[in-house]
């Protein structure tokens, strides 16, 4: 019996040319979808960084402080001189550490549908008179505490004003007005192996998350208080302490992923707060994260460089970089919604949008080195850039005009 043969049917060119054509366009389907899903993860974290509440008396409808430009303006800003600020932190003195470009002082934030207030320091001292305005934070938060002192600096005779280190805990003082304007450091809020505030780089982080007293007692009676906590939480993961530090071998210590770490510091922050804050008393602020600026391809630079040699902020409204969590920030959303539910109310100040756009505010290189600068750093200088804190005065001046546009409405 004859085998029979084996047909093997070979497609034609033009089935192969239609298949491969059906390919390239399921391709571009693909791309065009996944440029649309991010195109939408965008928009939904720009809504994010800019619909929080207003402060009083600036309604969504009306004005939102969050929302908006900004704006060059060498006439009326910067609302301080570097130079002439007592009290100027050499890490944020761009100019003194050799920067020429200055245009970074020269820019306003510009609502979409209001004017912010511009800040009156003499008013605002006033609405200090016999209170205690106190930051608490990291270095981000000093870094705003130094704009303010900056701020209101400049129209307190120097007789009338002093300033007061002791430990975590600064203090400025306005003799003539019976206010101080207080910085206390606490990075990561609870107690942690990196409470000391000049030998806290610990890269193996530890935080006892259910130990808050050992900071809060010094927050204790404060007329207003500004919170903020982020730049010490981005890792993966941070060890707990169950136990003490003086004796951990006694105690259980263990790794919680972020952002559960993050929750647990903070839910027992905010407990502190409902029972020892007076209600009639104290207002209290968080300051939304500090964006920062590590990678330039995300506004449109090269890969591998971030804000060095940035000169111009990013001008596409609506850019969101990477440099901010909002999965970090929704856990703050939570807990400070759960806080308003048991009556005490925390102002979430959103300055994370406003800040995203200024990539060019930053130190970068043009500040004083806590550590020796080798020749290899020398030869590429955006190694050891700080894309992290803000030249002043710069962009925390705008954060403190917010804030003063919520104590106006007090």
């Amino acid at each position: 019996m004859a085998k029979q043969q084996q047909v093997v049917h070979v497609p034609s060119a033009r089935a192969v040319r239609s298949s491969f054509q059906s390919l390239v366009a399921l391709l571009i389907a693909s791309l065009v979808v996944a440029a649309i899903y991010l195109r939408e993860s965008n928009d939904q974290l720009f809504q994010y960084w800019t619909t929080q509440k207003d402060p009083a008396g600036f309604t969504t409808t009306s004005c939102n402080l969050f929302s908006g430009k900004w704006v060059y303006d060498n006439k009326s800003y910067p609302l301080y001189k570097e130079k002439e600020c007592a009290f100027m932190s050499d890490q944020l003195a761009c100019e003194k550490f050799g920067r020429k470009d200055l245009n970074y002082q020269f820019w306003r934030w510009q609502p979409h549908q209001c004017d912010l207030p511009r800040l009156n320091a003499t008013a605002l001292l006033e609405r200090l008179r016999n209170k205690r305005l106190v930051y608490v934070g990291d270095s981000l938060n000093r870094n705003q505490w130094v704009s303010m002192v900056c701020l209101v600096d400049s129209v307190i005779p120097p007789a009338l004003r002093s300033m007061h280190n002791n430990g975590s805990m600064n203090i400025f003082k306005a003799t003539e007005y019976n206010a101080t304007i207080e910085f206390y450091w606490s990075p990561l809020m609870v107690e942690s192996n990196s409470d000391d505030p000049v030998n806290h780089r610990v890269p193996d982080r530890i935080v006892r998350v259910q130990a808050i007293e050992k900071h809060a007692r010094h927050w204790t009676n404060a007329d207003f208080l500004i919170f903020n906590t982020y730049l010490w939480w981005r890792r993966r993961q941070m060890k707990v302490l169950w136990g003490t530090f003086e004796n951990p071998e006694d105690g259980i210590c263990k790794a919680v992923k972020l952002p559960r770490v993050y929750e647990m510091a903070l839910q027992t922050w905010a407990q502190w707060l409902e029972v020892h804050v007076d209600r009639n008393k104290t207002q209290l602020f968080f300051m939304s994260m500090s964006p920062t600026h590590q990678k330039a391809d995300k506004w449109g630079g090269i890969r591998g460089e971030n804000c060095y040699g940035e000169t111009e902020p990013v001008t596409k409204q609506g850019y969101v970089g990477d440099g901010a969590s909002p999965r970090m920030m929704s856990v703050v959303d939570s807990v400070l919604g759960d806080l308003k539910t048991r009556g005490l109310n925390v102002q979430m100040i959103n300055i994370t949008q406003l800040a995203d756009y200024r990539k060019e505010a930053h130190p970068s290189i043009y500040r004083k080195h806590w550590e020796t600068v080798t020749e290899e750093q020398l030869a590429n200088p955006k190694n050891y850039s700080d894309c992290i804190h803000w030249c002043l005065p710069g962009v925390p001046d705008v954060w403190n005009e917010i804030l003063y546009a919520y104590i106006l409405q007090l």
